[in-house]
């Protein structure tokens, strides 16, 4: 698997910053923005970086001078966002069964705002009318994405307003004379059919009708990225295409400019990120090779929790005879990375290097067992730059209220 980052750069930030080490490719990030702009159209599309999938605020800031958007999953994301340097005009924020406080919180910032249920969109239209323009996401009852667990807009989804309850929406929005300027659809996440995309289109266009104030199409995310050598991900090239065909159609045939919205997250950073660990133990049982390394589900829970792929390099000795292992980890659950993986031969001590690291890694990492979280390493024009130290005995101690001896 090719690698943004070389080698010797792994191995020279792992010996710098020590390990467990998350380390991002700046460069990587603005080259996946600039394939979106390259395929879709500049005059009716915007893409916001979906960054719940790494919210540092390094990267977020790498993310804006691309000058990309950004798509916030809680009122916090916003606040983040907004302390990179981001206009409120520039950030989306797409509420799941929060409170409405949190919704005024976002209208009060002035940030784009998509509502998921009709008891909140209720209470929008109680307090606002139709001062403030609003999404309303919608449920589609598609299945799509590469899990159940990471699948939005089937019928069984809690994402949404489901499209059975039109009526119902449609009711609200005119008892307050709500201003609609949004209908937001998010199938999922991993989609590498184009299809499931043009399903939304056709979604959209049995809507538009009975929304004649909305401009914006939201298509949510979920593009696929390779994670196993030689897998492909979604063809950007025709999604471009199809998209750009079906919002030409669109606004024709309603009389309106429509806009298109993509929040891509895990196709904006996965590749740029790299999770390097170091072999703590090597032991056999009957024909299995355990390799035990520094770190856990508490720092990358994917393999465990999705049971996800990823890419396994032993950057030490990287020409070294291939044997199968098993990758575990240190923590007291059975923290299993992969199971009879073909990596060139292990030794204790050697530097693993985990690829497709950069979304939902760190950001979904803990301190189970006690265990500090790892330091954060940002690359950008070949120099790293440490962007969030690992933890300390004394980070295990901050929240905790101190004992009364």
């Amino acid at each position: 698997m090719k690698s943004s980052l070389s080698y010797d750069q792994l191995k020279a930030a792992a010996n710098e910053y020590d390990t467990p080490l998350y380390v991002y490719h700046a460069e990587k990030i603005v080259s996946q923005y600039q394939n979106l702009l390259r395929h879709f159209s500049a005059q009716s599309t915007r893409f916001f970086y979906a960054c719940k999938a790494l919210t540092n605020i390094h990267v977020l800031d790498v993310v804006k001078r691309a000058g990309c958007n950004v798509d916030c999953s809680s009122i916090n994301e916003v606040k983040l966002a907004l302390h990179v340097g981001f206009e409120p005009q520039n950030i989306l924020y797409t509420s799941n069964s929060v409170s409405f406080q949190e919704i005024c919180e976002a209208v009060g910032l002035g940030v784009n705002v998509n509502i998921d249920s009709l008891s909140n969109l209720e209470k929008f239209g109680a307090k606002y009318g139709n001062s403030f323009p609003v999404g309303v996401r919608v449920r589609p009852n598609i299945m799509a994405g590469g899990n159940l667990k990471i699948s939005t807009g089937h019928d069984k989804s809690k994402f949404g307003i489901p499209v059975t309850q039109l009526a119902e929406l449609k009711l609200v929005c005119e008892k307050y004379n709500i201003n609609i300027n949004t209908l937001h659809i998010h199938t999922g996440s991993e989609i590498k059919d184009v299809a499931v995309f043009l399903q939304s289109a056709n979604v959209f266009d049995t809507l538009l009708e009975q929304f004649p104030t909305v401009n914006v199409l939201d298509f949510g995310g979920g593009f696929k990225v390779p994670y196993m050598p030689d897998e492909k991900g979604t063809d950007i090239a025709m999604l471009g295409a199809e998209v750009n065909k079906a919002m030409t159609n669109l606004s024709e045939k309603y009389g309106r400019p429509l806009t298109a919205w993509f929040e891509p997250g895990k196709y904006m950073v996965s590749e740029c990120g790299f999770f390097v660990t170091q072999v703590n133990v090597l032991k056999e049982s009957g024909a299995i090779k355990f390799a035990g390394i520094n770190t856990g589900l508490n720092h990358l829970i994917r393999p465990m929790f999705y049971d996800s792929y990823h890419h396994i390099d032993n950057i030490s000795n990287p020409t070294a005879t291939k044997q199968p292992y098993a990758v575990v980890g240190n923590i007291c659950e059975t923290d299993t990375f992969a199971w009879d993986r073909e990596i060139p031969t292990i030794a204790e001590g050697d530097f693993l290097v985990f690829y497709n690291a950069g979304a939902y890694g760190y950001e979904m990492a803990s301190n189970y067992n006690a265990r500090y979280k790892p330091a954060q390493v940002l690359f950008e024009n070949g120099v790293p730059k440490l962007i969030s130290r690992a933890d300390t005995f004394e980070d295990l101690l901050l929240l905790q209220v101190p004992l009364n001896k």
